[in-house]
Protein backbone atom coordinates (compact mmCIF):
# COMPACT_ATOMS: atom_id res chain seq x y z
CA UNK A 1 0.00 0.00 0.00
CA UNK A 2 1.50 3.53 -0.96
CA UNK A 3 -0.21 6.44 -1.80
CA UNK A 4 -0.36 6.75 -5.41
CA UNK A 5 1.23 9.66 -7.91
CA UNK A 6 -0.44 11.67 -10.78
CA UNK A 7 0.74 8.79 -13.41
CA UNK A 8 -0.67 5.94 -11.47
CA UNK A 9 -3.85 8.20 -11.23
CA UNK A 10 -4.15 8.66 -15.28
CA UNK A 11 -3.19 5.30 -15.75
CA UNK A 12 -6.03 3.88 -13.89
CA UNK A 13 -8.71 6.30 -15.59
CA UNK A 14 -7.50 5.37 -18.95
CA UNK A 15 -8.19 1.61 -18.44
CA UNK A 16 -11.00 2.43 -16.38
CA UNK A 17 -13.03 5.32 -18.07
CA UNK A 18 -16.64 5.50 -17.45
CA UNK A 19 -19.02 5.31 -19.84
CA UNK A 20 -19.48 9.19 -20.58
CA UNK A 21 -21.71 10.75 -23.05
CA UNK A 22 -21.62 14.67 -24.03
CA UNK A 23 -24.46 15.08 -26.14
CA UNK A 24 -24.33 12.21 -28.65
CA UNK A 25 -20.72 12.33 -28.60
CA UNK A 26 -19.57 9.00 -26.22
CA UNK A 27 -16.23 9.73 -24.52
CA UNK A 28 -14.06 6.71 -23.78
CA UNK A 29 -10.30 8.43 -22.74
CA UNK A 30 -11.63 11.19 -20.25
CA UNK A 31 -7.77 11.19 -19.72
CA UNK A 32 -7.20 12.08 -23.41
CA UNK A 33 -10.08 13.88 -24.50
CA UNK A 34 -10.26 17.84 -25.06
CA UNK A 35 -13.49 18.06 -22.84
CA UNK A 36 -12.04 16.65 -20.28
CA UNK A 37 -8.73 16.45 -20.30
CA UNK A 38 -7.90 19.49 -18.23
CA UNK A 39 -9.44 18.74 -15.41
CA UNK A 40 -7.95 15.41 -15.33
CA UNK A 41 -4.40 16.87 -15.50
CA UNK A 42 -5.21 18.89 -12.06
CA UNK A 43 -6.20 15.87 -10.46
CA UNK A 44 -2.97 14.43 -11.53
CA UNK A 45 -1.31 17.06 -10.49
CA UNK A 46 -2.83 17.00 -6.81
CA UNK A 47 -2.05 13.23 -6.39
CA UNK A 48 1.96 14.05 -7.68
CA UNK A 49 1.81 17.34 -4.93
CA UNK A 50 0.31 15.08 -2.31
CA UNK A 51 2.90 12.09 -3.43
CA UNK A 52 6.02 14.18 -3.41
CA UNK A 53 4.72 15.46 0.59
CA UNK A 54 5.60 13.88 3.62
CA UNK A 55 2.71 16.42 5.80
CA UNK A 56 -0.18 14.92 3.32
CA UNK A 57 1.32 11.54 3.89
CA UNK A 58 0.79 9.65 7.17
CA UNK A 59 1.35 5.83 8.48
CA UNK A 60 -1.35 3.72 9.23
CA UNK A 61 -1.62 1.68 12.21
CA UNK A 62 -3.29 -0.87 10.02
CA UNK A 63 -1.56 -1.51 6.93
CA UNK A 64 1.88 -1.13 5.54
CA UNK A 65 3.32 2.21 3.86
CA UNK A 66 2.41 5.58 3.38
CA UNK A 67 -1.83 6.70 2.82
CA UNK A 68 -3.23 10.01 2.38
CA UNK A 69 -3.51 12.57 4.86
CA UNK A 70 -7.14 12.77 3.90
CA UNK A 71 -7.46 9.01 5.26
CA UNK A 72 -6.23 10.16 8.64
CA UNK A 73 -8.62 9.27 11.89
CA UNK A 74 -7.89 12.27 13.80
CA UNK A 75 -7.45 11.54 17.34
CA UNK A 76 -5.28 14.74 18.65
CA UNK A 77 -5.51 18.31 17.75
CA UNK A 78 -2.43 17.86 15.26
CA UNK A 79 -4.12 15.38 13.69
CA UNK A 80 -6.84 17.77 13.20
CA UNK A 81 -4.30 20.61 11.85
CA UNK A 82 -2.80 17.91 9.48
CA UNK A 83 -6.13 17.62 8.29
CA UNK A 84 -6.57 21.29 7.55
CA UNK A 85 -3.33 22.09 6.48
CA UNK A 86 -3.66 19.34 3.90
CA UNK A 87 -6.96 20.70 2.71
CA UNK A 88 -5.18 23.99 2.44
CA UNK A 89 -2.71 22.60 0.28
CA UNK A 90 -5.04 21.10 -1.93
CA UNK A 91 -7.36 23.90 -2.30
CA UNK A 92 -4.32 26.71 -2.72
CA UNK A 93 -3.07 24.35 -5.84
CA UNK A 94 -6.43 24.35 -7.53
CA UNK A 95 -7.42 27.98 -6.60
CA UNK A 96 -11.01 26.67 -4.95
CA UNK A 97 -11.96 25.80 -7.96
CA UNK A 98 -12.24 22.35 -7.70
CA UNK A 99 -15.09 21.85 -5.11
CA UNK A 100 -14.92 17.80 -5.32
CA UNK A 101 -11.42 16.82 -5.09
CA UNK A 102 -11.09 13.28 -3.98
CA UNK A 103 -10.62 14.99 -0.28
CA UNK A 104 -14.32 15.72 0.07
CA UNK A 105 -15.89 12.56 -0.37
CA UNK A 106 -12.96 11.32 1.86
CA UNK A 107 -13.86 13.56 4.84
CA UNK A 108 -17.20 11.82 4.29
CA UNK A 109 -15.77 8.24 4.44
CA UNK A 110 -13.92 9.21 7.62
CA UNK A 111 -17.14 10.21 9.49
CA UNK A 112 -18.67 7.33 7.66
CA UNK A 113 -15.31 4.45 8.98
CA UNK A 114 -15.55 6.63 12.59
CA UNK A 115 -19.40 5.44 12.95
CA UNK A 116 -19.90 2.76 11.37
CA UNK A 117 -22.28 1.36 13.70
CA UNK A 118 -24.55 3.18 12.72
CA UNK A 119 -24.67 1.27 9.30
CA UNK A 120 -26.01 -2.06 11.43
CA UNK A 121 -25.53 -4.63 9.55
CA UNK A 122 -23.55 -2.61 6.89
CA UNK A 123 -21.14 -1.56 9.42
CA UNK A 124 -18.31 -3.84 9.12
CA UNK A 125 -18.95 -3.42 4.78
CA UNK A 126 -18.49 0.53 5.76
CA UNK A 127 -15.10 -0.23 7.81
CA UNK A 128 -13.57 -2.42 4.74
CA UNK A 129 -14.79 -0.14 1.73
CA UNK A 130 -12.76 2.41 4.02
CA UNK A 131 -9.56 0.65 4.10
CA UNK A 132 -9.95 -0.32 0.73
CA UNK A 133 -10.39 3.01 -1.03
CA UNK A 134 -7.17 4.58 1.45
CA UNK A 135 -4.95 1.86 0.52
CA UNK A 136 -5.56 1.97 -3.11
CA UNK A 137 -5.65 6.06 -3.16
CA UNK A 138 -8.86 6.18 -4.75
CA UNK A 139 -10.72 9.06 -6.24
CA UNK A 140 -14.27 9.20 -5.35
CA UNK A 141 -17.58 11.02 -6.36
CA UNK A 142 -20.74 11.00 -4.72
CA UNK A 143 -24.11 11.21 -6.05
CA UNK A 144 -27.06 12.05 -4.07
CA UNK A 145 -29.67 13.86 -5.09
CA UNK A 146 -32.72 12.96 -7.07
CA UNK A 147 -33.58 14.16 -10.59
CA UNK A 148 -35.80 16.92 -10.78
CA UNK A 149 -38.91 15.01 -12.65
CA UNK A 150 -41.69 16.12 -10.13
CA UNK A 151 -40.32 17.58 -7.22
CA UNK A 152 -44.18 17.59 -5.51
CA UNK A 153 -44.34 13.71 -5.57
CA UNK A 154 -41.79 11.40 -3.31
CA UNK A 155 -40.02 8.55 -5.15
CA UNK A 156 -42.62 5.89 -5.44
CA UNK A 157 -44.98 8.35 -6.95
CA UNK A 158 -42.83 9.28 -9.83
CA UNK A 159 -43.96 8.85 -13.66
CA UNK A 160 -42.35 5.26 -13.39
CA UNK A 161 -40.65 3.54 -10.38
CA UNK A 162 -37.53 3.95 -11.20
CA UNK A 163 -37.28 7.60 -12.29
CA UNK A 164 -35.25 7.91 -9.01
CA UNK A 165 -32.43 5.46 -8.23
CA UNK A 166 -34.21 2.47 -6.34
CA UNK A 167 -33.39 -1.01 -5.51
CA UNK A 168 -35.03 -3.65 -8.58
CA UNK A 169 -34.65 -7.27 -6.85
CA UNK A 170 -31.76 -8.78 -4.65
CA UNK A 171 -30.01 -11.88 -6.04
CA UNK A 172 -27.26 -14.11 -4.11
CA UNK A 173 -24.64 -11.82 -5.43
CA UNK A 174 -26.44 -8.53 -4.71
CA UNK A 175 -28.93 -5.92 -5.44
CA UNK A 176 -30.16 -4.41 -8.96
CA UNK A 177 -30.56 -0.92 -9.04
CA UNK A 178 -31.93 1.15 -11.70
CA UNK A 179 -32.41 4.58 -12.14
CA UNK A 180 -30.77 8.15 -11.93
CA UNK A 181 -28.99 10.32 -9.09
CA UNK A 182 -27.79 14.03 -9.99
CA UNK A 183 -25.68 16.08 -9.74
CA UNK A 184 -22.48 14.09 -9.61
CA UNK A 185 -19.35 16.23 -10.03
CA UNK A 186 -16.14 15.20 -11.18
CA UNK A 187 -17.43 11.55 -11.32
CA UNK A 188 -16.15 11.60 -14.90
CA UNK A 189 -13.07 11.66 -13.61
CA UNK A 190 -13.63 9.31 -10.45
CA UNK A 191 -12.60 5.26 -9.43
CA UNK A 192 -15.59 5.14 -7.40
CA UNK A 193 -18.56 6.68 -6.97
CA UNK A 194 -20.49 7.11 -3.37
CA UNK A 195 -24.36 6.56 -3.84
CA UNK A 196 -27.01 7.35 -0.87
CA UNK A 197 -30.32 9.71 -0.52
CA UNK A 198 -29.82 13.56 -0.09
CA UNK A 199 -33.18 14.23 0.40
CA UNK A 200 -35.16 16.91 2.88
CA UNK A 201 -38.36 15.09 2.65
CA UNK A 202 -38.59 11.99 5.07
CA UNK A 203 -38.87 8.73 3.40
CA UNK A 204 -42.06 6.39 4.42
CA UNK A 205 -42.56 2.44 4.09
CA UNK A 206 -43.68 2.96 0.54
CA UNK A 207 -40.39 4.64 -0.02
CA UNK A 208 -38.12 1.16 1.43
CA UNK A 209 -36.83 0.54 -2.36
CA UNK A 210 -35.01 4.07 -2.64
CA UNK A 211 -33.70 3.73 0.30
CA UNK A 212 -30.19 2.59 -0.20
CA UNK A 213 -26.59 3.25 -0.04
CA UNK A 214 -23.60 1.92 -1.59
CA UNK A 215 -20.14 2.57 -3.69
CA UNK A 216 -19.50 1.21 -7.01
CA UNK A 217 -16.51 1.54 -9.31
CA UNK A 218 -17.57 4.19 -12.58
CA UNK A 219 -17.11 2.14 -14.65
CA UNK A 220 -19.09 -0.95 -13.80
CA UNK A 221 -21.72 -2.07 -16.00
CA UNK A 222 -24.57 -0.50 -16.74
CA UNK A 223 -23.64 2.84 -15.39
CA UNK A 224 -23.56 5.89 -17.97
CA UNK A 225 -22.61 9.23 -17.29
CA UNK A 226 -25.08 11.91 -19.19
CA UNK A 227 -22.78 15.28 -18.78
CA UNK A 228 -23.34 19.13 -18.91
CA UNK A 229 -21.69 21.27 -22.06
CA UNK A 230 -18.16 20.64 -21.12
CA UNK A 231 -16.39 24.63 -20.48
CA UNK A 232 -12.91 23.50 -20.75
CA UNK A 233 -11.07 22.48 -24.14
CA UNK A 234 -9.77 25.91 -24.67
CA UNK A 235 -6.26 27.51 -24.82
CA UNK A 236 -4.66 28.13 -20.50
CA UNK A 237 -4.59 31.94 -21.93
CA UNK A 238 -7.54 33.16 -22.88
CA UNK A 239 -9.57 30.46 -20.54
CA UNK A 240 -6.96 30.41 -17.94
CA UNK A 241 -9.26 28.37 -15.43
CA UNK A 242 -12.15 26.98 -17.30
CA UNK A 243 -9.22 24.72 -19.38
CA UNK A 244 -7.73 23.73 -16.28
CA UNK A 245 -10.68 23.58 -13.58
CA UNK A 246 -13.78 22.57 -15.52
CA UNK A 247 -14.87 19.67 -13.24
CA UNK A 248 -17.58 18.02 -15.16
CA UNK A 249 -21.18 17.88 -13.58
CA UNK A 250 -22.92 14.42 -14.71
CA UNK A 251 -26.68 12.86 -14.24
CA UNK A 252 -25.55 8.62 -13.33
CA UNK A 253 -28.09 6.43 -15.00
CA UNK A 254 -27.95 3.23 -13.34
CA UNK A 255 -29.28 0.66 -15.87
CA UNK A 256 -29.75 -2.47 -14.38
CA UNK A 257 -26.54 -2.43 -11.90
CA UNK A 258 -25.46 -5.11 -9.81
CA UNK A 259 -24.15 -4.16 -6.74
CA UNK A 260 -22.05 -6.43 -4.71
CA UNK A 261 -23.24 -7.54 -1.27
CA UNK A 262 -20.36 -6.23 0.15
CA UNK A 263 -20.43 -2.60 -1.12
CA UNK A 264 -24.11 -2.23 -0.19
CA UNK A 265 -23.81 -0.50 3.23
CA UNK A 266 -27.71 0.45 3.65
CA UNK A 267 -30.20 -2.00 2.25
CA UNK A 268 -33.85 -0.26 1.96
CA UNK A 269 -34.07 0.70 5.39
CA UNK A 270 -35.73 4.20 5.24
CA UNK A 271 -35.55 4.87 8.85
CA UNK A 272 -32.01 4.70 8.82
CA UNK A 273 -31.82 6.47 5.64
CA UNK A 274 -34.09 8.88 7.68
CA UNK A 275 -31.36 9.29 10.64
CA UNK A 276 -28.15 9.37 8.37
CA UNK A 277 -27.36 12.53 9.54
CA UNK A 278 -26.31 10.97 12.61
CA UNK A 279 -23.10 9.97 11.33
CA UNK A 280 -22.43 13.52 11.43
CA UNK A 281 -20.60 13.86 8.53
CA UNK A 282 -20.23 17.22 8.10
CA UNK A 283 -18.32 18.15 10.42
CA UNK A 284 -15.29 17.01 8.00
CA UNK A 285 -16.89 17.64 5.02
CA UNK A 286 -17.61 21.11 6.42
CA UNK A 287 -13.42 21.59 7.48
CA UNK A 288 -13.10 20.81 3.70
CA UNK A 289 -15.58 22.88 2.34
CA UNK A 290 -14.62 25.68 4.49
CA UNK A 291 -11.44 25.68 3.72
CA UNK A 292 -12.21 25.06 -0.07
CA UNK A 293 -13.79 28.76 0.09
CA UNK A 294 -10.94 29.96 2.25
CA UNK A 295 -8.26 29.53 -0.51
CA UNK A 296 -11.24 30.74 -3.51
CA UNK A 297 -12.10 34.02 -1.30
CA UNK A 298 -8.44 34.70 -1.17
CA UNK A 299 -7.76 34.18 -4.81
CA UNK A 300 -10.83 36.34 -5.89
CA UNK A 301 -9.39 38.75 -3.55
CA UNK A 302 -6.26 38.52 -5.33
CA UNK A 303 -7.54 39.06 -8.84
CA UNK A 304 -9.39 41.95 -7.44
CA UNK A 305 -6.67 43.52 -6.28
CA UNK A 306 -4.42 43.09 -8.36
CA UNK A 307 -6.71 44.06 -11.47
CA UNK A 308 -7.64 47.39 -10.32
CA UNK A 309 -3.99 48.09 -9.31
CA UNK A 310 -3.33 47.57 -13.09
CA UNK A 311 -5.67 50.22 -14.09
CA UNK A 312 -5.05 52.47 -10.73
CA UNK A 313 -8.69 52.37 -9.84
CA UNK A 314 -7.35 50.61 -6.26
CA UNK A 315 -7.15 54.41 -5.43
CA UNK A 316 -10.65 54.81 -5.34
CA UNK A 317 -12.75 54.93 -1.86
CA UNK A 318 -15.41 52.54 -3.31
CA UNK A 319 -12.92 50.53 -4.64
CA UNK A 320 -11.00 49.60 -1.27
CA UNK A 321 -14.54 49.15 0.41
CA UNK A 322 -15.37 46.37 -1.59
CA UNK A 323 -12.34 44.22 -1.43
CA UNK A 324 -12.07 45.06 2.12
CA UNK A 325 -15.77 43.54 2.21
CA UNK A 326 -14.39 40.23 0.36
CA UNK A 327 -11.59 40.30 2.97
CA UNK A 328 -14.22 40.11 5.88
CA UNK A 329 -15.37 36.99 4.49
CA UNK A 330 -11.85 35.49 3.91
CA UNK A 331 -11.25 35.89 7.96
CA UNK A 332 -14.73 34.88 8.49
CA UNK A 333 -13.98 31.72 6.92
CA UNK A 334 -10.43 31.48 8.67
CA UNK A 335 -11.88 32.16 12.10
CA UNK A 336 -14.91 29.30 11.58
CA UNK A 337 -12.02 26.51 10.47
CA UNK A 338 -10.09 27.03 13.67
CA UNK A 339 -12.75 27.39 16.29
CA UNK A 340 -14.65 24.01 14.90
CA UNK A 341 -11.23 22.71 15.17
CA UNK A 342 -10.83 24.37 19.08
CA UNK A 343 -14.42 22.85 19.72
CA UNK A 344 -13.82 19.31 18.28
CA UNK A 345 -15.14 16.57 20.73
CA UNK A 346 -14.17 12.82 20.84
CA UNK A 347 -16.79 10.00 19.83
CA UNK A 348 -16.47 6.61 21.79
CA UNK A 349 -13.71 5.47 19.81
CA UNK A 350 -11.52 8.95 20.43
CA UNK A 351 -12.43 9.60 16.93
CA UNK A 352 -12.22 14.14 16.95
CA UNK A 353 -15.09 15.98 15.62
CA UNK A 354 -14.65 19.00 14.80
CA UNK A 355 -17.42 21.44 15.91
CA UNK A 356 -20.05 21.75 13.33
CA UNK A 357 -21.67 24.81 14.77
CA UNK A 358 -19.16 27.22 12.83
CA UNK A 359 -19.03 25.47 9.50
CA UNK A 360 -22.74 25.43 9.49
CA UNK A 361 -22.49 29.32 9.64
CA UNK A 362 -20.13 29.22 6.97
CA UNK A 363 -22.04 27.15 4.51
CA UNK A 364 -25.37 28.97 5.30
CA UNK A 365 -23.34 32.37 4.46
CA UNK A 366 -20.96 31.82 1.83
CA UNK A 367 -23.96 30.39 -1.04
CA UNK A 368 -24.58 34.56 0.02
CA UNK A 369 -21.20 35.45 0.17
CA UNK A 370 -19.79 33.80 -3.33
CA UNK A 371 -22.29 35.56 -5.65
CA UNK A 372 -21.80 38.72 -4.32
CA UNK A 373 -17.93 38.56 -4.63
CA UNK A 374 -18.76 37.53 -8.37
CA UNK A 375 -21.00 40.73 -8.35
CA UNK A 376 -17.76 42.98 -6.75
CA UNK A 377 -15.76 41.96 -9.54
CA UNK A 378 -18.26 42.97 -12.08
CA UNK A 379 -18.81 46.03 -9.82
CA UNK A 380 -15.16 47.18 -9.48
CA UNK A 381 -14.31 45.55 -13.16
CA UNK A 382 -16.67 46.92 -14.97
CA UNK A 383 -15.93 47.26 -19.19
CA UNK A 384 -12.55 46.13 -18.50
CA UNK A 385 -14.14 42.72 -17.92
CA UNK A 386 -15.27 43.00 -21.99
CA UNK A 387 -12.16 45.14 -23.09
CA UNK A 388 -9.82 42.43 -23.77
CA UNK A 389 -9.13 40.82 -27.82
CA UNK A 390 -11.20 37.59 -28.24
CA UNK A 391 -8.13 35.36 -28.45
CA UNK A 392 -4.20 35.09 -28.65
CA UNK A 393 -3.51 35.38 -31.89
CA UNK A 394 -4.09 39.38 -31.57
CA UNK A 395 -0.46 39.48 -30.52
CA UNK A 396 0.52 38.33 -33.70
CA UNK A 397 -1.54 39.94 -36.24
CA UNK A 398 -1.77 43.13 -38.05
CA UNK A 399 -3.64 44.57 -35.61
CA UNK A 400 -0.81 43.72 -33.05
CA UNK A 401 0.44 47.60 -32.48
CA UNK A 402 -3.08 48.67 -31.42
CA UNK A 403 -3.03 46.09 -29.26
CA UNK A 404 0.09 47.02 -27.76
CA UNK A 405 -1.00 50.80 -27.88
CA UNK A 406 -4.65 50.67 -26.38
CA UNK A 407 -4.37 47.81 -24.11
CA UNK A 408 -1.59 48.46 -21.95
CA UNK A 409 -2.10 50.08 -17.89
CA UNK A 410 -0.33 52.89 -17.05
CA UNK A 411 2.70 50.67 -15.36
CA UNK A 412 2.04 47.44 -17.79
CA UNK A 413 2.22 46.28 -21.05
CA UNK A 414 -0.50 44.75 -23.19
CA UNK A 415 0.44 41.32 -22.46
CA UNK A 416 0.18 40.93 -18.63
CA UNK A 417 -2.73 43.47 -18.50
CA UNK A 418 -5.22 41.32 -20.57
CA UNK A 419 -3.76 37.87 -18.79
CA UNK A 420 -4.93 39.39 -15.03
CA UNK A 421 -8.41 40.22 -17.04
CA UNK A 422 -8.58 37.29 -18.95
CA UNK A 423 -8.42 35.47 -15.84
CA UNK A 424 -11.05 37.83 -14.21
CA UNK A 425 -13.55 37.60 -16.66
CA UNK A 426 -12.92 33.54 -16.85
CA UNK A 427 -14.61 34.20 -13.18
CA UNK A 428 -17.05 37.16 -13.56
CA UNK A 429 -18.36 36.98 -16.70
CA UNK A 430 -18.26 33.31 -18.81
CA UNK A 431 -20.23 30.28 -18.18
CA UNK A 432 -17.72 28.68 -16.20
CA UNK A 433 -17.86 31.66 -13.97
CA UNK A 434 -21.50 31.32 -14.03
CA UNK A 435 -21.32 27.87 -13.13
CA UNK A 436 -19.25 28.51 -9.79
CA UNK A 437 -21.71 30.70 -9.14
CA UNK A 438 -24.75 28.68 -8.76
CA UNK A 439 -22.28 25.96 -7.43
CA UNK A 440 -21.76 27.75 -4.12
CA UNK A 441 -25.21 28.75 -3.83
CA UNK A 442 -26.57 24.83 -4.03
CA UNK A 443 -23.95 22.48 -3.76
CA UNK A 444 -24.91 21.82 -0.47
CA UNK A 445 -28.92 21.83 -0.62
CA UNK A 446 -31.87 24.33 -1.02
CA UNK A 447 -30.02 27.30 0.78
CA UNK A 448 -33.35 28.10 2.49
CA UNK A 449 -34.35 25.03 4.35
CA UNK A 450 -30.26 24.82 4.93
CA UNK A 451 -30.56 27.90 7.01
CA UNK A 452 -34.06 26.77 8.80
CA UNK A 453 -32.78 23.15 10.20
CA UNK A 454 -28.84 24.04 10.77
CA UNK A 455 -29.52 27.72 12.12
CA UNK A 456 -33.00 27.26 13.40
CA UNK A 457 -34.23 23.49 14.03
CA UNK A 458 -30.93 21.71 14.89
CA UNK A 459 -29.50 25.09 16.46
CA UNK A 460 -29.33 25.06 20.44
CA UNK A 461 -30.97 28.21 21.60
CA UNK A 462 -29.92 27.57 25.34
CA UNK A 463 -27.59 30.63 25.77
CA UNK A 464 -29.32 33.07 23.72
CA UNK A 465 -32.99 32.22 25.60
CA UNK A 466 -31.81 31.93 28.59
CA UNK A 467 -30.02 35.82 28.84
CA UNK A 468 -33.33 36.54 27.72
CA UNK A 469 -35.45 34.58 30.34
CA UNK A 470 -32.84 35.56 33.06
CA UNK A 471 -33.56 39.54 32.08
CA UNK A 472 -37.57 38.88 32.39
CA UNK A 473 -36.97 36.58 35.49
CA UNK A 474 -35.59 40.00 37.09
CA UNK A 475 -37.80 42.75 35.52
CA UNK A 476 -41.03 40.94 36.86
CA UNK A 477 -39.35 40.28 39.85
CA UNK A 478 -38.45 44.17 40.14
CA UNK A 479 -42.10 45.17 38.95
CA UNK A 480 -43.26 44.14 42.72
CA UNK A 481 -45.82 42.39 40.42
CA UNK A 482 -47.10 38.36 40.89
CA UNK A 483 -46.42 36.47 37.66
CA UNK A 484 -50.08 36.60 37.32
CA UNK A 485 -50.04 39.94 36.87
CA UNK A 486 -51.23 40.56 39.99
CA UNK A 487 -49.71 42.90 42.86
CA UNK A 488 -48.02 41.31 45.53
CA UNK A 489 -50.74 42.76 48.14
CA UNK A 490 -53.97 42.24 46.32
CA UNK A 491 -55.03 39.77 48.55
CA UNK A 492 -55.08 41.65 51.64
Amino acid sequence: MTARNGAAYLDRLRTHSPELWVGAEKITDVAGHKATSGAAAEIARLYDLQSKSDSMLFSPEDGAGKAGVQFLMPRTAEDLELRSVMHKQWADSTLGMMGRSTDFVSAMLVAWNANAEFFGEGADRVRAYYKYVRDNDLFLSHALADPPVDRSKPPSQQPDPFTYLGVKRETPDGIIVSGAKMLATAAPYSDEILVWPFSLRKYGAEEKPYAIAFAIPADAPGVRLICREPFGGGNGFDHPLSSRFDEMDAVVVFDDVLVPWERVFINQDFERVNNIWAINSNAFTGVQTSVRLLAKLQFVAGIAKRATETVKTDQFPQVRDALGEITTYIELTRAAVLAAEAGARPNDDGILFPDVRPLYAVRNSANRWYPRVREILQQILAGGLLYQPADVSAFDSPIAEDIARFYRGPDTNSLDRIAIYKVAADLAVSAFGGRHELYERFYAGDPLFLRINTQFNQYDWTEPLGLIDGLLATSIKDSGLLPGGTGEGAAA
